[in-house]
């Protein structure tokens, strides 16, 4: 527990550096845009490609993927329990999309690896990454697409050029680095160790780069204004709620080991995906809800871990 603690407050220490060289002129708005392109066309497809190659055989993915039955289900019904909810609740418009995502996806291995190691061992990890696929699947396509409709140009233009802008958004460059990999797992092709290596540098500036933008965004829409209101509160609702009780659910119906379960269940808890601010920002969606959402998820998830899990072990 006290490990899992540690890496959570590392998170903070990143964000607060790029809040703070911000502060001090060394980032810019122009900085934080060439981070962002350099998380999502470069650091993160790499970092996608290494995590599917270098943890799965290909007879572990196919034992294990019948166990993918359960994220899968529960992501899709929590979808669906977002849409309900934005429009009981009234969501605002301009951000129906991000909540939709925030609501349902989360931080499954910045966050979420370290966190399950902490708590149940090496045990874990194939469990983690099966939620891991599916998180990143639905996040990578119905996520984005979701994010990217919030902004009426990227609407319009879905319109005009048909299903070419949703194909676009779909095979995102991360998208494509997982499917890369998960190719070379399933027809037993190693990755040599020396470019192993070369994109595991280029992997490893995915979580510090991210929170640096994160800094960024913050700093930019000023700490004043991460206020609390009803769309944060939704989406936090949804990621420490609703989402583990779907998932708990649907494991009181589908029969899974009892470990996979409650990895599961901590999977689907656990705070809002580090990417959103930086798709929000880079879709020009809403980022400062994106950005005050995923503090708020962080910073409650401290209190909101102890609890969790003297409900589940």
């Amino acid at each position: 527990m006290i490990s899992a603690y540690i890496n959570i407050f590392f998170i903070f220490v990143l964000m607060f550096i790029g809040y703070i060289l911000t502060y001090k002129q060394w980032f810019s708005n122009q900085i934080g845009d060439a981070f962002s392109k350099l998380i999502l066309r470069i650091a993160l497809p790499c970092n996608m490609f290494l995590t599917i190659t270098k943890n799965f055989s290909r007879s572990e993915f196919l034992h294990l993927v019948s166990g993918m039955i359960i994220p899968l289900l529960s992501m899709l019904l929590t979808f669906v329990l977002s849409f309900a909810y934005r429009r009981i609740f009234h969501i605002s418009p301009t951000r129906k999309g991000i909540f939709s995502t925030m609501f349902t996806c989360s931080n499954t291995i910045f966050i979420g690896l370290p966190i399950n190691l902490a708590i149940f061992g090496e045990q874990a990890v194939p469990y983690v990454l099966l939620y891991y696929i599916v998180n990143t699947t639905l996040f990578w396509t119905l996520g984005i697409y979701f994010i990217a409709r919030d902004n009426p140009q990227i609407e319009q233009a879905t319109v005009s050029f048909h299903l070419v802008p949703i194909l676009k958004k779909i095979f995102s460059p991360a998208l494509l680095g997982f499917l890369l990999g998960l190719c070379m797992v399933l027809i037993n092709v190693t990755v040599p160790d020396s470019l192993a290596t070369f994109l595991a540098y280029l992997a490893d500036l995915t979580t510090p780069l991210s929170m640096f933008v994160i800094g960024i965004i913050v700093y930019n829409v000023g700490i004043k204004s991460l206020m609390l209101h009803k769309d944060i509160l939704g989406v936090l609702i949804g990621r420490y709620l609703i989402s583990p009780l779907v998932v708990w659910s649907l494991g009181q119906w589908i029969s899974v080991p009892p470990l996979m379960l409650s990895v599961f269940i901590i999977q689907s808890a656990m705070p809002v995906q580090n990417s959103v601010p930086i798709l929000a920002r880079s879709y020009e969606a809403d980022q400062k809800f994106a950005a005050s959402s995923l503090g708020y998820s962080v910073l409650l998830y401290l209190a909101y871990i102890p609890l969790l899990l003297k409900l589940i072990l």
